[in-house]
């Protein structure tokens, strides 16, 4: 199955990350995202575009539309570092979860005090990917998503945003992330003007 490669004005002047979109659309083919079904590759590509409109480097960038392929397909490291080189797989290693940790939030727990410790760019891509999985969390919550289990992702991305106010403190993303964090507690979907149409 082929794949058309999407025509996007920010990755013009990457041709790193143009290389890394290749491949990732390659290894992702066939996902799709939960919230609205586009495929899964547009998650990566808003997380390379939040980067990219940030002043980060062509390597930054390719590395965030290569975030999740250790984790989502049967891309491994070496393989990453063969065609992007050490500095973009050890950036996808470093936002990665250890899948030898069955325990969600330990697991979760653990990758962010993996990136508190690498801190700089790992944080970085970290930030970004936080920010839409914040948006992508507003929409899950607008088509039902139990609060229960949306608490649960909120708390988990406060403990994400104190970890970067730390670790990043006064940078782009970590203030677009706690926008997004504000807006989800004091204008949540499902309601107008601020009021519960519940």
């Amino acid at each position: 199955m082929s794949t058309v490669q999407p025509h996007l004005t920010f990755l013009e002047h990457l041709p790193r990350t143009q290389e890394a979109l290749a491949f990732a659309l390659e290894r992702h083919s066939g996902q799709r995202r939960q919230i609205d079904d586009a495929p899964f590759i547009l998650h990566t590509l808003e997380v390379a575009s939040l980067l990219d409109r940030s002043g980060y480097p062509d390597s930054v960038v390719a590395a965030a539309v290569l975030h999740d392929v250790l984790e989502k397909t049967d891309a491994e490291r070496p393989e990453v570092e063969a065609r992007f080189g050490a500095e973009v797989a050890d950036l996808v290693a470093a936002v990665s979860d250890d899948p030898s940790i069955e325990d969600e939030e330990e697991r979760k727990d653990r990758l962010r005090e993996k990136v508190r410790g690498l801190g700089g760019n790992a944080a970085a891509v970290y930030a970004a990917d936080k920010v839409s999985k914040v948006r992508e969390l507003r929409m899950l919550l607008a088509r039902g998503l139990p609060r229960e289990r949306a608490e649960v992702l909120i708390a988990r991305n406060r403990r994400s945003l104190a970890m970067l106010d730390e670790t990043l403190p006064g940078n782009r993303l970590v203030e677009v992330l706690r926008f997004e964090l504000e807006t989800l507690d004091d204008l949540p979907p499902g309601t107008q003007d601020g009021a519960d149409n519940s």
